[in-house]
């Protein structure tokens, strides 16, 4: 992983000039900086949920879809432009490559909306997009077994191709009537989770820890058993709470859990594009807890309701917001070199080159989703 370092200028806003490490001024557009559109489109998703319980209207989940597919256009045509031999490297780049499922992704969940209004349209595309999801996974699963892939490269974003890609099929499948195909894709992402979540879970307890750049993905840990919740209800054919449903909230749980002994380490991070890794996993992690909600109605399931949409809602604005300022200030991306980068390991990429210095004033950036 060559990109998520620290460099010695930082771009002046996302149309600077100047002059970086290898000549002409150019923004690296990263494939983890996708997780902007995804995180926009979970949010919505968790309006969508929220719905059943406030009849919140739907022109709000439909506003937030709207911008989400703006940023995604925006974002391809950024990444395209640096051009096929930047996409062959990010393949192969052992820390980047799991996050070139996830314009796949948003864009299915962005056709399951689109479904809506255009129910033909919407269900082609979201076919084509979990085929393109699953063709990703796929390839990525092979050159992860041929290649010679380092254990301190892997992360949870190594969920995102196949099981998030699955799952999140599973349940926008379901949406367009494709039944069968759901429960494949639900099949396709569950095996996919309990195979690499040992492995993965392995390298965070038993591996050096990820370096503070890295940090923020670790909040997808908590993507698979709430991707999987919201999936098992969308493929159930309207069952209920049943073991399953009960199986994979239990283990929804702890991964919250997690995540809150995490805070003291977050609380300690600089502010940068990984951000967004929060936006997507909390998201859908609200969503869920909706569904729930909506299936037992509680006491006071409208409170709750509220409470749960109330705090994603302020947690992506509050992240949106700042991502703003960090654009203003020039400080949100990175220049991009003229060469290609050579593979390093997620520790080994964030140690400056031999000479390299952080100016004042300087900022990390490029930090995976």
């Amino acid at each position: 992983m060559s990109e998520i370092r620290q460099q010695d200028q930082v771009a002046p806003g996302l149309g600077g000039q100047g002059r970086g490490y290898g000549g002409r001024a150019r923004l690296r557009v990263p494939p983890s900086l996708f997780g902007v559109p995804l995180g926009l489109a979970g949010l919505a998703t968790a309006w969508h949920a929220a719905g059943a319980n406030l009849g919140t209207p739907a022109a709000v989940p439909d506003a937030i879809d709207i911008l989400a597919a703006v940023v995604l256009l925006v974002l391809a045509g950024l990444y395209a432009a640096q051009g096929p031999r930047r996409v062959v490297a990010d393949l192969r780049d052992p820390v980047q490559a799991p996050f070139l499922a996830v314009p796949a992704i948003t864009a299915m969940m962005l056709a399951a909306a689109l479904a809506t209004v255009s129910f033909a349209a919407g269900r082609a595309l979201v076919v084509i997009f979990v085929a393109v999801t699953v063709a990703v996974a796929g390839w990525l699963g092979g050159q992860w077994i041929a290649g010679d892939l380092d254990q301190a490269s892997v992360h949870p974003g190594y969920y995102l191709p196949s099981v998030a890609g699955g799952l999140v099929g599973a349940i926008t499948l379901s949406q367009v009537r494709l039944h069968a195909l759901a429960e494949a894709a639900f099949g396709l992402g569950i095996l996919s989770w309990v195979l690499l979540g040992s492995v993965v879970l392995g390298r965070l307890i038993t591996t050096k820890r990820l370096p503070p750049v890295l940090q923020p993905v670790t909040a997808i840990e908590l993507a698979p058993p709430a991707l999987a919740g919201v999936a098992w209800f969308a493929v159930s054919g309207g069952r209920g709470i049943t073991v399953i449903a009960s199986a994979i909230g239990g283990y929804l749980v702890l991964m919250v859990l997690v995540q809150i002994r995490l805070i003291s380490v977050y609380r300690k991070l600089r502010f940068s594009p990984g951000f967004w890794a929060f936006t997507f996993s909390y998201a859908i992690a609200i969503t869920c807890a909706l569904e729930w909600i909506t299936r037992t109605n509680p006491a006071g399931a409208t409170g709750y309701a509220i409470a749960a949409i109330a705090a994603i809602t302020l947690l992506i604005a509050a992240i949106a917001v700042r991502t703003l300022i960090a654009i203003a200030r020039g400080q949100f991306l990175a220049r991009a070199t003229d060469s290609l980068p050579t593979q390093r390991t997620a520790t080994s990429a964030l140690v400056p080159k031999q000479g390299s210095r952080l100016t004042s004033g300087s900022r990390p950036t490029l930090s995976p989703l």
